[in-house]
């Protein structure tokens, strides 16, 4: 079965986040995902991952200004520089603590995102990404729980990956995302397989646990497995009690979270 990873902006958020990666690894994960890890620095990340023997699956670039609510400036034209920093950061995170993804978050339409920088920036970072020995990573975003984001269909993705055609971008597959969009969630498993790098998961309407909701998440997930992907998935849920109260869904979903 597929590895899963616990995202730390969805999950433990009962304790502050320095605290989660403990709360993460005694619930039973060897891997956490951070959306955004800016909130501490690169070094707090790195021991407490080590403290608690866990790998870091995936980072996100900065989504920039939360105050202006930025969901990332990779395809904002005119902010190439700030993207720059961005990157940079990501990169030097994921050098302090080992981890080898990179979401680079594209940004709003309304705040001036254009496919042209969007294709240009992501040249730039992969290349960057590959020389550190890193790959990077698209994500396409459901327009009810982000309206505006750039990207939002994994075809959309797929263009745009195929355009840039560096080999070292690919794919984050958030099959909540895909449902809320598209749906034909099991078909689109298996017609973009190729380009996935990382997986996330979440069950809609309430993009609660994985068990309960509009999704076969046992079935999915016995999919995934079948296919030979052998990366990391990401619990990217919002956990409708407590985080540890909810983690019932693994069983009932016929999986492990170690």
């Amino acid at each position: 079965m597929p590895r899963f990873c616990a995202n730390l902006n969805f999950l433990f958020t009962e304790v502050p986040l320095l605290d989660r990666f403990e709360a993460a690894a005694k619930a039973g994960f060897k891997a956490v995902e951070i959306g955004n890890p800016y909130e501490a620095s690169a070094g707090e990340i790195a021991a407490k991952l080590k403290a608690n023997g866990l790998g870091l699956a995936l980072i996100n670039t900065s989504p920039g200004d939360a105050a202006k609510g930025e969901r990332g400036r990779s395809a904002l034209a005119g902010r190439e520089k700030d993207f720059d920093a961005d990157l940079e950061a990501a990169l030097g995170y994921c050098a302090a603590t080992g981890c080898k993804l990179i979401h680079v978050m594209a940004g709003l339409v309304h705040q001036g995102a254009r496919r042209e920088t969007f294709v240009a920036n992501l040249e730039k970072a992969a290349r960057k990404a590959a020389a550190a020995g890193i790959t990077a990573v698209i994500e396409p975003i459901n327009r009810r729980d982000i309206p505006g984001y750039f990207l939002n269909k994994l075809s959309e993705a797929r263009a745009i990956i195929y355009e840039v055609g560096e080999p070292n971008l690919g794919l984050q597959f958030d099959l909540y995302h895909r449902q809320v969009e598209d749906g034909d969630v099991a078909v689109a498993i298996k017609e973009y397989l190729a380009l996935t790098r990382h997986y996330q998961i979440a069950n809609p309407p309430d993009r609660g646990e994985p068990d309960e909701g509009d999704l076969n998440y046992r079935w999915l997930l016995q999919q995934i497995d079948a296919s030979g992907y052998t990366g990391w998935v990401g619990c990217e849920y919002k956990p409708r009690r407590t985080t540890v109260e909810g983690l019932g869904w693994a069983k009932a979903c016929g999986v492990t979270l170690g």
